[in-house]
């Protein structure tokens, strides 16, 4: 003799409520990641506005403070690879592959690449990861090969004047990052 035990489940109350709190949760984080990309893009436009006039007048016309939110303050003793992958990155006037990026790299920061294995992999990690802090962008070229640039705003006004004098600016000078 067999018994057929039916299970049931139950009843759940509405969840009306919760899917209300959770669309407006939505809403307010999409909201929020918007307000971030923007945030970042502006932080991206006066960081590269600040490296482009240091370039064109010295960097002694920036403050100490000024130096140490561009990354080139005295804070560390040794520069560090994510900072000069940064100011690589904000100093270039097109977009870079990797393998232009680590060139770059060797040519003005060669004690930094010493310390890698492989450092064109660490040079495509640390690109990346500055994709995902929303600090830089990365796409194919017209030759389908994978690149990155610096996030900054459309050019405009005063900055779109003052970045495009920087495109034919004088060789930078990377001394203020390697003596950190």
């Amino acid at each position: 003799m067999s018994t057929a035990t039916t299970v049931t489940s139950p009843v759940q109350p509405s969840n009306a409520p919760v899917q209300e709190v959770i669309r407006s949760a939505q809403h307010e984080l999409n909201e929020l990641l918007g307000q971030r990309a923007e945030t970042m893009k502006r932080i991206g436009t006066v960081k590269q506005t600040l490296v482009c006039l240091a370039m064109v007048f010295g960097e002694d016309v920036l403050t100490p403070e000024v130096l140490q939110l561009l990354g080139r303050g005295k804070t560390r003793k040794q520069p560090g690879f994510t900072r000069a992958c940064r100011v690589i990155l904000m100093e270039a006037v097109t977009p870079l592959e990797a393998r232009h990026g680590l060139r770059e790299l060797q040519r003005r920061f060669p004690e930094l690449i010493e310390r890698h294995k492989d450092p064109l992999a660490s040079v495509t990690t640390v690109f990346n990861r500055l994709v995902g802090y929303a600090e830089v962008r990365s796409f194919r070229n017209g030759k389908g090969r994978r690149v990155w640039e610096w996030i900054a705003e459309p050019s405009n006004g005063a900055d779109a004047t003052l970045v495009h004098s920087c495109d034919n600016r004088p060789e930078p000078q990377a001394a203020a990052i390697t003596q950190q």
